[in-house]
Parts: structure tokens; sequence; C-alpha cells
């Protein structure tokens, strides 16, 4: 039964995408005609209820097909109306899919900041730029020492973003390792983390110099699969047996958001050594939702 289960399963999903991914384009259009800046702001909050709705509906598609219990764990009062950075671990794409069952209408539409290729993916490419997900170049160091100014367009494409999420309520969301992790990443990385790769801080560095004092929080969220890590597959077939979350509010801590961390050595090594000491914890977290 698991071809049909998927097969039917993955209909249901791409006919709830075109559903709202219509009207989501229809209200896009409206905005990008009307006169006046404050009118175009006004129409933020029908743009984000349609992707509430669509992640609602992915929701109850859950509740009905799905057998995966989620076991939360939080220590904050989340607020819809906030400003959060949320920072997690990634291990599969099924990250994605659990955060929006968690958070849905809690915090706000979480933004992704997107590899520039994905703003091509049917459908959900036009959504994603609809509802100014920031899509980044994803330079890999070797790029950048060749050609240094393309750093500075990522930098460029993250105060652009922050700018306007200045404006509305949002959860910045940041995969900080940068990738999904595998065994053989963890091994050529060297990182000193049982389960986690080694985090990168420029990013977070760059949302909090934008951001400022304008984010209220940051929620850090440990994501984890005792059954080993799923792929989109294992969820579609009902074959991931549970999965733990973790929740926890962190505060900004003010130094961190008056550096320059590209060009000032020392703030970036205080930055990054912070970095490493939530990701430490994170790594205990880790074993402790996987029972070790």
């Amino acid at each position: 039964m698991a071809p049909l289960r998927v097969t039917l399963v993955s209909l249901l999903l791409a006919a709830n995408t075109v559903l709202h991914v219509v009207p989501l384009l229809v209200v896009t259009l409206v905005k990008a005609l009307l006169p006046s800046a404050r009118l175009r702001k006004a129409s933020n909050p029908l743009l984000t209820g349609v992707a509430e709705s669509w992640i609602g509906v992915n929701n109850r598609l859950w509740d009905r097909f799905f057998h995966t219990p989620i076991h939360l764990q939080e220590d904050v009062a989340l607020r819809a109306d906030g400003h959060y950075l949320v920072l997690a671990n990634h291990q599969s794409w099924v990250d994605i899919v659990v955060l929006q069952k968690v958070f849905n209408r809690r915090i706000p539409l979480m933004r992704f900041f997107l590899k520039r290729q994905l703003i091509w993916v049917p459908l959900l490419g036009l959504a994603w730029w609809a509802l100014d997900f920031p899509f980044m170049g994803r330079h890999t160091p070797k790029q950048i020492a060749r050609r240094p100014e393309l750093a500075g367009r990522d930098i460029a494409a993250t105060r652009r973003a922050c700018e306007k999420f200045r404006e509305i309520p949002v959860a910045i969301m940041n995969f900080v390792e940068g990738t999904r992790f595998t065994p053989t990443k963890h091994a050529a990385q060297g990182a000193p983390y049982r389960h986690l790769l080694k985090p990168k801080s420029g990013g977070v560095a760059f949302v909090l110099d934008a951001m400022g004092e304008g984010l209220h929080a940051i929620l850090d969220v440990t994501i984890a699969y005792p059954g080993g890590r799923p792929s989109m597959i294992d969820l579609l077939a009902d074959r991931v047996p549970a999965i733990h979350v973790h929740v926890r509010q962190r505060a900004i801590p003010q130094e961190l958001l008056h550096g320059d961390y590209q060009n000032d050595r020392a703030f970036r090594v205080h930055f990054q050594q912070w970095m490493n000491g939530l990701w430490r914890e994170k790594d205990a977290d880790m074993a402790r939702l996987l029972g070790e």
C-alpha cells in the first residue's frame, strides 16, 4: 500500500498548493498595482494569510494520513505578532514540514533564505518570491576568494530582505549548518559535535546586524528523529516512527548587535564562540532527545 499512499498524499498536497498559489499570485499582482506604499503594506496580511492557510491544510492532511507523533517540548510563550530569528539544526527536507507543523499561526510566517536556483521550482518558486523570501547566491569560500565582490552581494541581499521585515511581523528561519547532516559531511568536517555539523555564523551575524533591535528573541529549535533521518518519501509513506522537537527562547546578546562581522576579526571570533557554545548545548539536547 505504500506506493498508493505516497501517490495519493502527493496528489492532495499538489492540489492544495495549486489552489493556494493562484490566489496568492492574484493578491501579489494587485499589490504591485497599488498606488501607495501604505496600501501595498496593508495587503501583506492577505499574502501571509493565504500562505498560512496552505500550511494549515497541509497540517490537516498530516493529521489525517500520518501516524507520526511529534513530541514537543518548549519553554516559551510564542507571539503571532513577534519578530524572531529561528535557528535550527538540519537533517532532512522533513525538517521544514515539521517546523511548519509546530509553528503555523503561533509565530509569524517563517521566511527562509533560499538558494537562488529554487525560484524556478514550479509554483512554489513564485509563491516564495511573492512572499518576499530572500534568494541568495550561496557562494562557496573558494568562489568568494576568487571574486570577493560575491560576498558583498549576499550581504546586500540580506540587508534588503531585512529592511522589508522590519515593517511586518516575521520569523526569519536559518538552518545554521548550511546543509543537511550526513555522516559523510560530518566526517569530512571533523565536527566536534556528535549529531551536528559545524555552525556557520555569518548569516546569523548579518541578520542581527541588519535587524538590530527589531528582533524580539531567538527561537532555538532542535529536531531529532529517533528512528533515523527520514526522507520525504518516508514521511509520505508513514514510515517515520516519531519526531522530537525542543524549542528554547534565547535573549539576543546585545554585544552581538554592534560589530562588523566581515571586517572586525575580534568581533567575528567572539560571535563564532557564542555560536559554538549554543551548538554544544544543542548537541547535548540532541543526545537527550534521541535517548542516548
